[in-house]
C-alpha cells in the first residue's frame, strides 16, 4: 500500500508540472525515475520507451503506466495513471462546462515560458541519454539517420519503421559491443494474463460497434468511438485529432468552433494530450455529457493504453533475453534518441524559441538542470513565475 501512494503522489506532482508535450513527458519520467528515484535502469527505461513508442496510443501515458505497474503492479499502474491524468482531465472538463476560461487566456507570458523550460528539459533527457546509449560512431550514426528521417518524413508509421530499421542494424552492426545489460522489469503479469488482456482488447474493437448498434445505446457508441481512436492511432496526442474531429463533429456532437477551442485549452494544461477527450465528453450535444460524458470518454481513449501496456510486457520481457533481440535493442535505443532529437526540434524548439530572451531562458534551465542538478519540478516552477514577470 505504501508504494501505491508513492506511486500516485510522484505521478500526482508530475501531471500538475509536466507541460510541453509526450517528448518533453518523456524527459520528466527520466529525470524523475531514471536519475533520482533510480526505479528503473537507464538501458531498462529505453527499451520501455522504444516498445512504446512501437505500440499505438499515447506514448508517454503508456511509459507511466509501465513505470507504475513495474513499482506496484496493476494497482500501481491505476494510480500512476490516475496521478498524472487527473489534473489536465479536471481542468479541461471544468473548461468545458465554462467554469473556467483561465487556460484560453493564459496563451502569454507563464505558458510560453513554460514552452522554453521544455526545450531545456527536453534537450537533458536527449544529452543523458546519448551519452549513455549513444557511446560509439555506429549508434550515433543510427540516431542521426533516425533524426533525419523522421525530421524529413514525419509521422507515426515513419517512426514505427525507424524503430524497426534500428533493430536490424543493430543484429547487423553492432554484434562487437562486449557488454549488454538488460535488467528485467518486475512485470508480475504471466504470458497468460498478457494474452487475456491482448484478446480483450480484439474482442472490443470488433464487439462494441455491433453491441452499441444492437442497444442503440448512445453511451456505447461513445465509448465505441473513443476507445477506437486510443487503439488505432500512431503517433500520439497530436495525431489522434483528425480521428477526434472527424468522430464528433460530422456526426453533430461537437462544433467544429468548440472543438478548436478545446484543443487550444489542451495545450496550455500539463499532462497528456489525450485529456482532450474528457473536454469532448463534457460538451457533447448528447447524453452523456457533463461530468460523467467527460470521464467516460475519458476512461474509453486510455483503456487500449492499459490493456496494450498489460499484453505486451509479459511477452516483452521474454524477448529481451534472446541474444539477437538484445543486440536489436541496442540499435533501437540509438533509433529512439534519434526519435527524440527529432521531436526535439520540432515541435519542441520550434514553438518554445522565438526570440533571444526564450533563447538565455532556455540555456539558463539547461545549466540549472544539468550542472546545478537542480530538479525538473523547481525549473518548471521558477520558468513560470519568471515568464508571468516579463514575457
Amino acid at each position: 500500500m505504501k508504494n501505491l501512494f508513492e506511486v500516485f503522489w510522484v505521478f500526482l506532482r508530475l501531471g500538475c508540472t509536466s507541460f510541453g508535450g509526450p517528448v518533453a513527458h518523456l524527459s520528466y519520467f527520466h529525470d524523475e525515475f531514471v536519475n533520482r528515484r533510480k526505479w528503473i535502469e537507464e538501458h531498462a527505461y529505453a527499451d520501455l520507451v522504444a516498445l512504446c513508442q512501437f505500440l499505438p496510443g499515447p506514448a508517454s501515458s503508456q511509459v507511466g503506466i509501465a513505470l507504475g505497474l513495474n513499482r506496484g503492479g496493476i494497482l500501481g499502474a491505476l494510480a500512476a495513471w490516475l496521478g498524472f491524468t487527473l489534473p489536465s482531465a479536471i481542468l479541461l472538463i471544468l473548461f468545458g462546462l465554462g467554469i473556467s476560461d483561465f487556460a484560453v487566456s493564459a496563451d502569454i507570458g507563464w505558458l510560453h515560458a513554460l514552452k522554453v523550460i521544455a526545450v531545456a528539459v527536453v534537450a537533458q533527457a536527449i544529452w543523458g541519454m546519448s551519452v549513455k546509449l549513444c557511446p560509439d560512431k555506429e549508434r550515433i550514426t543510427m540516431a542521426g539517420l533516425s533524426c533525419v528521417l523522421v525530421s524529413l518524413l514525419p509521422g507515426g508509421w515513419m517512426q514505427v519503421g525507424v524503430i524497426v530499421l534500428g533493430g536490424l542494424a543493430g543484429i547487423l552492426f553492432l554484434r562487437k559491443i562486449p557488454t549488454l545489460p538488460s535488467r528485467p522489469l518486475d512485470i508480475r503479469l504471466s504470458k497468460k494474463w498478457g494474452a487475456f488482456f491482448l484478446t480483450l482488447l480484439v474482442g472490443l474493437l470488433f464487439g462494441l460497434p455491433i453491441v452499441a448498434a444492437a442497444l442503440n445505446s448512445s453511451s456505447l457508441k461513445m465509448f465505441d468511438g473513443f476507445f477506437r481512436a486510443g487503439a488505432l492511432v500512431f503517433g500520439g496526442g497530436h495525431v489522434v485529432l483528425p480521428l477526434l474531429q472527424a468522430q464528433v463533429v460530422p456526426t453533430g456532437l461537437v462544433s467544429n468552433n468548440l472543438f478548436m477551442a478545446g484543443y487550444g485549452a489542451a495545450q496550455a494544461v500539463p499532462g497528456p494530450l489525450f485529456t482532450f477527450t474528457s473536454y469532448l465528453g463534457a460538451v457533447s450535444s448528447q447524453a452523456p455529457n457533463g461530468w460523467s460524458g467527460g470521464l467516460l470518454c475519458l476512461c474509453a481513449a486510455f483503456l487500449p493504453a492499459f490493456l496494450l501496456v498489460f499484453g505486451t510486457l509479459p511477452y516483452w520481457e521474454k524477448l529481451r533475453d534472446f541474444k539477437n533481440m538484445r543486440y536489436a535493442m541496442l540499435g533501437v535505443n540509438a533509433s529512439v534518441v534519434g526519435i527524440l532529437l527529432g521531436a526535439f526540434y520540432h515541435p519542441v524548439w520550434t514553438s518554445g524559441i522565438v526570440s533571444a530572451k526564450d533563447f538565455c531562458l532556455a540555456i539558463a534551465a539547461f545549466v540549472a538542470l544539468v550542472f546545478w542538478r537542480a530538479p525538473s519540478w523547481s525549473v518548471v516552477l521558477a520558468g513560470a513565475v519568471l515568464g508571468a514577470l516579463f514575457w
